[in-house]
């Protein structure tokens, strides 16, 4: 999240009337509105095809998969942003103050990136926690080929596992996985002609 221009303290609606009007997305916590940095043709593409590897698995069944156009709230915290990847199960919950923002996402994919990983990693999942809907948070790396899941047990607890080239990382939450290898590869940049 980066730091905002100067200290205005704005109310929600006035929030939601920015995102309603503007072409950028915004972030918004505690009165102030973040504007949503552009990631990179890299970035874009391991969203896409962490998306493209869910979508087969889930189709048919009770979870959605949905891209960074889904605004997620953190009614607990106040956090209001766009996860890279959503998924819910059941039916939307929608929030009570912002039609177009869910409440109840099971999973939860952030793709890192130099200028959002020590958030993604830190203050975000500290929010995303908040969630009771949340059961699994998963960060997909920039640097290397590694998938790590964040799962939530049955006795409220976080573990972490991780996954790397050779690997498959399980999504016990929606019942599918991510081959790494095949994450990678689907997103790296084709050889030039």
């Amino acid at each position: 999240m980066s730091t905002p221009a100067h200290r205005v303290h704005y109310t929600f609606a006035e929030y939601l009337a920015l995102e309603a009007s503007s072409n950028v997305k915004h972030e918004y916590l505690d009165g102030q509105i973040y504007a949503m940095a552009g990631g990179t043709p890299e970035h874009a593409a391991l969203a896409a095809a962490v998306i493209g590897l869910l979508f087969p698995q889930l189709r048919g069944g009770p979870c959605r998969v949905h891209d960074a156009d889904l605004r997620v709230r953190v009614r607990a915290t106040g956090l209001t942003t766009y996860p890279d990847v959503t998924v819910v199960c059941g039916p939307r919950e929608r929030d009570v103050d912002d039609e177009h923002a869910v409440t109840n996402p099971r999973l939860i994919v952030e793709v890192l990136s130099r200028s959002t990983e020590e958030y993604d990693r830190g203050d975000k999942f500290e929010h995303y926690r908040q969630l009771p809907s949340l059961v699994e948070y998963v960060l997909v790396s920039w640097r290397e080929h590694l998938v790590e899941v964040r799962r939530r047990g049955a006795d409220g607890q976080w573990s972490c596992a991780e996954a790397r080239a050779g690997d498959q990382a399980a999504l016990e939450s929606v019942g599918a996985r991510l081959d790494v290898g095949e994450l990678y590869a689907a997103a790296a940049e084709p050889p030039r002609a």
